[in-house]
């Protein structure tokens, strides 16, 4: 009777635990593709919900509404990695918002995760065209012109 007293006090309750902790949090700037993307990643602490979703939502650094993306849940993950569209006009040392929410499987939320991420770097960083093409990194034509000339201006972006 003492032993199952004893695994009954081991175990957590999970009401009251968060599902995943954030674990990474950075811009990825792909130089051969011109294209910037937020990438997040979660560490599970929990059990995940079968049929559940981890939604992200990314500001835009361009102005509008959210950039929303959707990640479905397996309860085998142990790593969680949300990643945007392609974004915009990211500023240097500018804080953008991110919001992470995990719902289970009838949309109800487990558990809501708010951060900002900020650049070390400027966009203008990448060509505004993608520097290869196709599966074989075959150069791009209107980045490295047949006259020997190369076109790595940034894209333009309001002040």
């Amino acid at each position: 009777m003492m032993t199952l007293i004893a695994l009954a006090a081991c175990q957590r309750d999970t009401a009251d635990q968060d599902v995943v902790e954030l674990s990474g949090k950075i811009f990825v700037f792909n130089y051969r593709v011109a294209r910037a993307t937020y990438l997040v990643t979660l560490r599970r602490l929990a059990p995940l919900p079968e049929g559940g979703v981890a939604e992200a939502s990314f500001e835009d650094p361009r102005g509008g509404p959210s950039l929303t993306v959707e990640q479905k849940l397996f309860p085998a993950m142990e790593k969680i990695v949300l990643e945007s569209p392609a974004i915009h006009c990211v500023k240097k040392g500018k804080p953008y918002s991110v919001t992470i929410r995990l719902l289970d499987q009838k949309g109800d939320e487990l558990q809501m995760i708010k951060t900002t991420i900020a650049s070390n770097v400027d966009q203008v960083v990448l060509p505004a065209k993608p520097l290869s093409l196709g599966p074989a990194y075959d150069r791009n034509p209107e980045v490295f012109r047949p006259d020997g000339s190369t076109d790595f201006s940034p894209e333009s972006c309001p002040e």
